[in-house]
């Protein structure tokens, strides 16, 4: 073989890659190539495959910090394979060398005596449609796969540079998913391994962590969704800046979310971060310190796209199709507001009405008088004066911990169920109920309610203070609660077909 210079290779598969694919699209291709290849798999070892009448077979040499892959060509071999090539084979494909014939084997006659079916190889029959593209320098390709009759799409680029490989991955919008060798996406796709996605949601007080599937038909069922109270605004008020103790717990937190979404085999995770890295003045460092401790990339998004995303979601999770409806995602630092009619968005704006901020400046977290009630109350109202003289809507709906959290108390649930907090009617005399119930009790003496996160005790009374007065403001004796969130529609968008 000739002299080859090692690559760096980054490579991904699903069905699915969002912008990626509008940004390639946009490319003029160097180059389309049709393929019809055969993988042999066998569990473990390198990528051994016939092309062009070749035994092909490349080795892994490397995987750096950055997990990118460098695979090196050692053997294309014409058939008649040797005796000492069929053994070479099987020793890539980490499987114990069988008696050969020295008379050696075509390519029908290897198939049969090794990768028939039930063997221990697998055969399997590929079809690759590539277009490449430069960028950053770099070769990039779309594949789309015929593997077996499974259909599956890949991207990959390569470069002798390792970092450019990064930069481009990066440049393509494709940072958080993880990078997959042939061998390991076709004994996936073979075995009917369900396509695993993770959204991790930073918000002001609480670490959202969703994983779901799709199944062959498309649709999605939740693998893990639970939130992690980290509080990575608490003292951002006085000086606009995340503190170092928030932002440790924080990155501690979605470093356990990575770890766990690996071990659930996930082929991407999105990352997004909302009200208090936008407001924070550090926030480019914050954002930076966790993706050194995790290697997940935050993506600041704007309250207007906040509120986008979490009306998608609501409205795909209760079946609302008709009517004015409004959603609105009260968090730590922000509240997100979507106006929309029937299935189209109006209006969307974020104000900074957030449960952190009121319950620094009026000390919510502990038993508050009536008078100091009233005085939080009053400065919320005045907050969200964007919501006066507005329409009464058919429909208000509500997302978020605040939220869940007060569904969670009325219904008494030790253990959080979404499919029971999902949908349910919250009317002003419950949210009354329990803003008396918190405001008469400390935080200790919060933590014992049942249905109340622990974590949420200080700020649930700012939360449920948010929550009475949008009602109010517009005018709905009720409102719907969303199990549904931002993390959701981030899923849906980023993952979805």
């Amino acid at each position: 073989m000739n002299e080859i210079t090692p690559r760096w290779e980054w490579r991904s598969f699903g069905r699915h890659f969002g912008e990626a694919q509008a940004r390639l699209a946009a490319l003029t291709p160097t180059g389309v190539q049709e393929s019809d290849e055969v993988y042999l798999l066998s569990g473990a070892g390198d990528n051994v495959k016939v092309r062009d009448a070749l035994m092909d077979i490349k080795v892994l040499r490397e995987v750096n910090a950055d997990g990118l892959e460098q695979w090196t060509p050692v053997m294309k071999a014409g058939f008649p394979l040797s005796a000492a090539e069929v053994a070479r084979v099987f020793e890539s494909l980490q499987l114990p060398v069988p008696s050969l014939s020295p008379a050696g084997y075509t390519f029908d006659e290897f198939i049969e005596a090794f990768a028939a079916p039930g063997g221990a190889i697998r055969a399997v029959q590929v079809h690759k449609r590539r277009v490449r593209y430069r960028v950053g320098g770099c070769t990039a390709e779309v594949s789309d796969v015929v593997a077996n009759g499974k259909p599956t799409r890949t991207i990959a680029v390569e470069s002798e540079d390792a970092q450019g490989v990064i930069r481009a991955v990066r440049e393509l919008g494709l940072g958080g998913y993880t990078n997959t060798s042939y061998p390991r996406a076709l004994a996936a796709l073979m075995d009917d391994e369900p396509e695993r996605y993770a959204v991790i949601d930073a918000g002001t007080n609480s670490i959202k962590f969703h994983i779901a599937e799709r199944d062959l038909d498309g649709r999605w069922r939740t693998v893990v969704d639970r939130a992690e109270l980290t509080r990575l605004g608490e003292g951002l008020a006085p000086r606009g800046l995340i503190i170092d103790a928030a932002l440790e717990r924080t990155a501690d937190a979605i470093a356990g979310m990575v770890a766990e979404a690996k071990r659930h085999g996930v082929r991407a995770i999105a990352a997004v971060g909302t009200a208090g890295l936008r407001i924070a003045s550090n926030s480019e460092a914050v954002v930076a310190a966790i993706a050194a401790r995790t290697g997940v990339q935050i993506e600041v998004i704007s309250g207007d796209e906040e509120s986008r995303l979490a009306y998608l979601a609501t409205k795909a999770g209760l079946g609302l199709k008709t009517g004015s409806l409004v959603v609105f995602d009260t968090g730590g630092g922000s509240s997100q507001f979507t106006f929309g009619q029937d299935s189209r968005v109006d209006e969307r704006f974020s104000v900074d009405v957030g449960a952190v901020r009121y319950t620094e400046r009026f000390k919510l977290d502990g038993t508050v008088s009536p008078d100091t009630l009233h005085q939080a109350m009053a400065a919320i109202s005045a907050d969200l004066s964007r919501l006066e003289g507005r329409p009464v809507p058919d429909q208000l709906v509500a997302m978020g911990g605040a939220v869940t959290n007060i569904t969670a108390v009325k219904h008494g649930l030790a253990t959080y169920d979404p499919a029971v907090v999902q949908g349910t009617v919250l009317d002003r005399a419950e949210i009354d109920r329990q803003i008396e119930v918190y405001r008469s009790r400390d935080a200790d003496a919060r933590r014992a309610i049942i249905g109340l996160q622990p974590k949420r005790a200080e700020v649930i009374l700012a939360g449920a203070c948010i929550v009475r007065t949008v009602m109010e403001k517009l005018g709905k004796d009720s409102l719907r609660v969303s199990d549904r969130g931002l993390r959701h529609g981030v899923l849906a968008e980023r993952f979805g077909t």
